[in-house]
């Protein structure tokens, strides 16, 4: 499902769990029944005049007598070069473009980090993977063999 709308690109929040966007529609387009049929739907975010495309969770629709509020959570791994020009257009009206994503919501949820693997239990308590250096040091050397082979293949080429 694709949806195309005329809203105001309001503001786009980064804290440190999560980045939102927000965007207001007004007039006739908020009107629109696909607005609440994408809800709690991971889609893909385009603005007219912008490469880029933002992934994110369609987190909820609010509507008063004067607008519809859009807001999105936007997915982890989106890098910031990616996004930069997506939100150099926060604060000014644009077409929006809300296309459904072929993911699905626990896919979206369940981000990679880098860093210390753990596991939460059923109580809450996190269990920490033990990693020794020479662990570290093994994998970074496999990840600096793999580069460099990349590399001398391309080289071939």
């Amino acid at each position: 499902m694709q949806l195309t709308l005329k809203a105001h690109f309001n503001k786009q929040i980064k804290d440190s769990k999560k980045e939102q966007v927000v965007f207001w529609v007004k007039g006739e387009d908020e009107k629109k029944p696909e607005i609440s049929k994408l809800t709690r739907e991971v889609v893909e975010l385009e603005i007219e005049g912008v490469d880029q495309k933002l992934t994110c969770e369609f987190n909820k629709t609010t509507k008063d007598s004067k607008k519809t509020v859009l807001e999105f959570i936007v997915k982890g791994d989106t890098s910031s070069d990616q996004s930069f020009n997506f939100y150099r257009k926060a604060g000014s009206d644009v077409t929006l473009t809300i296309v459904e994503s072929q993911m699905d919501i626990d896919d979206f949820n369940e981000e990679q980090r880098e860093g210390i693997k753990y596991n939460v239990g059923k109580e809450g308590v996190a269990n920490v993977d033990q990693v020794t250096i020479d662990q570290i040091a093994s994998e970074n050397e496999e990840i600096e063999e793999e580069e460099k082979e990349d590399s001398e293949s391309d080289e071939l080429i």
